[in-house]
């Protein structure tokens, strides 16, 4: 999980404190203490976490904390404060020309996933009605142009291309033309990265930025490199002056000192992570939100707006309908599984949820689920249409059972559950459409759907 020996850290340290029903100086110094090992520990840079620590002592070290009736949500609030200011305050947006034309730059050293991050951001950019265009000016690295191109056709979106002979500066002032004369209003410029930083990488990136004047440069940055990537960073912003930073493979850093560091210490902000290998696995960083999940008070409104840009609200008051009518099966039951799918691993929802921390779900296979649902899938998909359409047709027959099981690589025992759970979901909406029809509505009152 993204931050989880940190978010574990600091929940554990500010649960101590709000045991106690009044708190002393010692009580915070201690906490502190354990606070600053534990942002040591998470690889975000000392001069960094000095400051944060000084900062939030000063702050609970004041009358309102240590006089306060709940002085443990006080502690709360200025260290969920101060995380949010430490990543930026608020939500840094891509800035568009408004001449119509924009043009965006990525830079980084190769292996960050520059080229990855081209796709993910155009198909972030699509969806939000824009007509984008990837441009291949990466012409040394092997197959380069070839992988863009394979980025593009995945999710459909043009990709200008020149070959391997042509310089970068020449590519990038062509594509802009073609861009120009073909409908295209954002132009996304993949350029050559290194090993490591060296003054032909930098000259190169440079002559791009003088000649095409990007309205945003932004750098890629491998999350998992810590503090390497904290240092990349400065480098590359004392080059190009750099307009934001998109942080790769966060996923999979569970110490989270990059975040942290970067916009401290380059003074850029973090606009994008990448969250997964999919191609929509790209979010925009919000700060605020980042803190509220590090301390466990979840990701409310990350978590709607994912079901809102996934779910088909139309579809959804259909299946409601059908459930509490009784008229739910196994192709709505299916439909609901897709729709679910589309919001994500559980593992990334969890996170989102108030309250859930790192330990809790310790031990607990997450992934489980998602297989239990894959099997259930497979069933379904070893129906027959007039079976899938009634359910009855299944539950009566045993030569059925077998034939499903068998076309499912699973068991009859296994159909037989599934039988039995789908079942039990249709009667518990049928008494809860009882419920309603008996005056009691409660929540069910609010529904969006009627019966």
């Amino acid at each position: 999980m993204v931050f989880e020996g940190l978010s574990s850290k600091l929940q554990d340290t500010i649960k101590k404190l709000k045991g106690k029903g009044k708190l002393t100086e010692k009580d915070i110094k201690e906490a502190m203490r354990e606070v600053k090992l534990a942002l040591l520990e998470a690889d975000v840079n000392f001069k960094v976490v000095k400051d944060f620590v000084k900062v939030v002592s000063e702050k609970c070290m004041g009358s309102e904390v240590l006089e306060s009736l709940t002085p443990g949500q006080q502690v709360i609030k200025i260290v969920n404060d101060e995380l949010t200011r430490l990543m930026g305050e608020t939500e840094s947006k891509l800035e568009f020309s408004p001449k119509g034309m924009t043009v965006i730059m990525l830079a980084g050293l190769q292996g960050a996933g520059k080229t990855t991050m081209c796709g993910k951001l155009a198909l972030n950019l699509r969806k939000a009605n824009k007509k984008p265009l990837l441009v291949a000016c990466d012409v040394y690295r092997p197959a380069a142009v070839k992988q863009l191109q394979v980025v593009g056709k995945q999710i459909d979106v043009p990709v200008f291309t020149m070959g391997d002979k042509v310089s970068p500066v020449d590519i990038s002032k062509a594509a802009i033309e073609y861009a120009k004369n073909n409908g295209q209003n954002v132009v996304i410029i993949d350029t050559a990265g290194r090993l490591h930083i060296d003054e032909t990488l930098m000259d190169e990136l440079k002559h791009i930025k003088e000649e095409v004047v990007p309205d945003e440069i932004l750098l890629v940055v491998d999350s998992m490199t810590g503090q390497d990537a904290v240092n990349v960073s400065k480098t590359f912003n004392e080059a190009l002056d750099v307009t934001g930073v998109i942080l790769t493979k966060l996923d999979g850093d569970t110490r989270g000192g990059a975040a942290l560091s970067i916009k401290a210490m380059t003074g850029k902000p973090i606009k994008f992570v990448g969250l997964g290998e999919k191609m929509s696995d790209l979010e925009s960083f919000h700060p605020d939100r980042m803190a509220s999940r590090i301390l466990g008070m979840g990701d409310v409104l990350s978590l709607i707006e994912k079901a809102q840009a996934a779910i088909d609200e139309k579809e959804a008051l259909e299946l409601g309908n059908k459930m509490l009518n009784n008229d739910f099966n196994f192709e709505d039951f299916l439909t609901t599984m897709n729709q679910m799918k589309k919001l994500g691993p559980l593992n990334k929802l969890v996170e989102m949820v108030p309250g859930v921390n790192s330990k809790q779900l310790e031990g607990i296979d997450l992934s489980e689920g998602e297989k239990e649902m894959v099997k259930k899938e497979a069933m379904i998909n070893s129906m027959t249409a007039k079976e899938r359409r009634n359910p009855n047709l299944v539950a009566s027959s045993s030569s059925r059972k077998k034939r499903i099981a068998k076309g499912s690589g699973t068991t009859v025992q296994q159909v037989n559950k599934f039988l039995k759970e789908f079942e039990m979901m249709r009667k518990m909406m049928k008494q809860m459409k009882g419920i309603q029809k008996g005056g009691k509505k409660g929540l069910l009152g609010k529904l969006p759907f009627k019966f």
